[in-house]
């Protein structure tokens, strides 16, 4: 099985990452192969919304998104990381999903099959604040970008009240259940 991992934040070695990396970590231990793409470090042009892609299904913007449609559609197991900036996913994260309207036209307005369907969806993010309705805003996003690319929304680990860069260190029941995660969706 192929699962790739998405690294949504901008900070390299925080909690979002050491999280994601634990869910890969157990994927392998599944038997997966994982691989992980870091969104901060790509160009990724934000949507333009000319609807160049309901033509064909494909975008008309040429940056690094054209390295990740392949991932998108390849891949059998997707997980999604992110922290929550004013309880949404990043603003890096968000572009790599709106851009991902060509999927959607290929599957919606074109009616093309998918490559790989369906497959198995996680979504892991860490919010520093305790509010109520901190992930809901991101879940609804990620289970919509998830219906786009057929993959099944099979598991989320949501953790609460974590801001300072690795954090997470100090949560070992965290990191297992990240683990545990990736190992479950590698199954």
């Amino acid at each position: 099985m192929k699962i790739l991992g998405i690294m949504g934040s901008p900070r390299i070695g925080g909690n979002t990452d050491l999280l994601l990396e634990e869910a890969l970590q157990g994927a392998r231990s599944g038997g997966a192969e994982v691989e992980k793409v870091i969104v901060d470090k790509l160009k990724i042009a934000p949507c333009r919304e000319c609807y160049g892609c309901l033509r064909d299904g494909n975008c008309v913007i040429r940056d690094d998104m054209d390295e990740i449609y392949p991932k998108l559609l390849n891949c059998e197991g997707i997980i999604i990381a992110s922290p929550i900036f004013f309880y949404s996913i990043s603003a890096q994260l968000k572009a790599l999903i709106d851009r991902s309207q060509s999927l959607w036209a290929r599957k919606y307005i074109l009616k093309q099959k998918p490559v790989i369907s369906p497959k198995k969806g996680a979504f892991i993010a860490v919010g520093a604040t305790k509010g109520d309705n901190l992930f809901a805003g991101a879940v609804l996003t990620v289970k919509y970008f998830f219906k786009t690319i057929d993959a099944d929304y099979t598991a989320e680990l949501l953790i609460r009240g974590i801001d300072q860069k690795d954090e997470i260190k100090q949560h070992p029941a965290a990191l297992a259940e990240a683990f545990a995660l990736g190992k479950k969706l590698a199954e």
